[in-house]
């Protein structure tokens, strides 16, 4: 057993190894690549630093990594997600460190950031960026062996981008959430489901016949605007990206400045990655009741500052349910403290869909420890040999065979002559 780690209490382990073992039978991709890896060793010698959600999936991943041959480390990337009896597992049953405690205060959670970082990581593994950030920014760290990392998520992703634009990069990262085979599922029908999920969990609400306003209309907010209207509500996107407007209205949803949607909304959920994108003038012409809730990676896109300032009174209705009084006796409903809902009132993304994003993850990290060398400082996409794999191993799990081209088509396509 690792001696070194930091959970809630090591008793819940069996739990755990549950929830593991259930997760591992519905993500064959990451089970394929965990077989390989165990034959192979890949990973030898590597120590790999990892800030995800602590979940059933994410144990699958670094049981993979563990067994590719990379001493593993893993902490928490939001205070809300961590499943405690997942971590207990990890720690018990696969000598994996863990530092993640559910609900785990600001200073706590850094702790936790820098107990995996002591460890001095040669591959990083972050959702969220604050792992990377953190070892960026604190002068007791160096990234001189730091042969590369992977981004999981939209925000994190963001966050890099911003430091390679400025010059303050000091190791290549390869950009997971950018993977087709990550967003155009795990982003589009993981938060989709899950997010419906935690809302439902946390409220027990019907959602048909109520006005349900996305803010956000990337791929998570795709996958959220389609699974709120398969329950029947009628949804209102809100964009400020002109394209992505459009694409909503010819999506079928209507379209509506914050301020407008914010007047008939029952349902505001924000996916969008940036900050105070719901605020006070949008709380004081809300309906009585409204609820609100956040899929983004931080806890920034509600002004929940704001909301508790204009409030005469709080309390708490039920377990991730909190109602603000405001001074006209309007009730506001915030759920999940304005954390990722999905990962705080529900177990986050089905395992079916996490199985692509991590494999993924999986393959990106072999990629590192074999390229590294041939990598500038800056942010990649994965690359597309790794995409189509992991594609291709999902399709066969599915038992599903697509077509392959002729000889004729490929020198068809191959071929500028002919024409009409």
């Amino acid at each position: 057993m690792a001696k070194d780690f930091d959970i809630k209490d090591i008793n819940l382990a069996d739990e755990g190894y549950k929830k593991i073992v259930w997760a591992k039978r519905r993500m064959p991709v990451v089970e394929s690549i965990t077989e390989r890896f165990s034959k192979e060793r890949p990973l030898s010698g590597l120590r790999v630093g990892a800030c995800l959600h602590v979940t059933s999936e994410t144990a699958n991943l670094m049981i993979a990594l563990k067994e590719g041959g990379a001493e593993v480390y893993l902490c928490a990337s939001n205070p809300l997600s961590t499943q405690d009896e997942v971590a207990a597992s990890l720690v018990r049953d696969f000598d994996i460190p863990v530092f993640a405690i559910h609900g785990e205060d600001r200073e706590k959670y850094y702790e936790h950031i820098h107990r995996v970082l002591s460890k001095s990581p040669d591959i990083t593994i972050d959702d969220g960026a604050d792992l990377v950030t953190t070892l960026h920014t604190d002068e007791r760290y160096s990234t001189s062996n730091v042969l590369g990392g992977t981004e999981e998520t939209t925000t994190g992703v963001i966050r890099l981008r911003a430091m390679e634009k400025n010059g303050v990069l000091r190791y290549p990262i390869i950009a997971v959430n950018d993977a087709m085979t990550k967003h155009l599922f795990d982003n589009r029908y993981g938060t989709g489901q899950s997010t419906i999920d935690g809302i439902l969990r946390a409220t027990n609400i019907l959602i048909a016949g109520k006005v349900f306003v996305v803010c956000g209309y990337g791929w998570c907010g795709k996958g959220l605007a389609m699974r709120a209207r398969g329950m029947g509500a009628n949804v209102v996107v809100v964009e400020i990206d002109p394209i992505k407007a459009l694409e909503a209205a010819m999506d079928g949803f209507s379209v509506l400045s914050m301020m407008e949607a914010s007047k008939v909304g029952d349902i505001f959920v924000t996916v969008t990655g940036n900050i105070s994108v719901i605020r006070k003038e949008h709380f004081d012409v809300m309906k009585d009741g409204a609820i609100l809730a956040n899929a983004g990676h931080f806890d920034v896109e509600i002004d929940i500052d704001t909301l508790e300032s204009i409030s005469i009174e709080k309390k708490e209705l039920r377990p991730n349910v909190i109602s603000y009084i405001l001074k006209d006796r309007r009730e506001i409903i915030l759920l999940s403290e304005g954390r990722l809902v999905n990962l705080s009132a529900a177990e986050g993304h089905p395992a079916e869909v996490m199985d692509m994003s991590f494999a993924n993850q999986a393959l990106s990290v072999e990629y590192i420890s074999k390229n590294h060398r041939n990598l500038e400082k800056k942010v990649y996409r994965v690359p597309d040999e790794i995409d189509k794999k992991v594609a291709s191993l999902k399709l066969e799990s599915m038992g599903i065979n697509i077509e392959e081209l002729t000889e004729e088509q490929i020198k068809y396509l191959s071929d500028w002559k002919h024409g009409t």
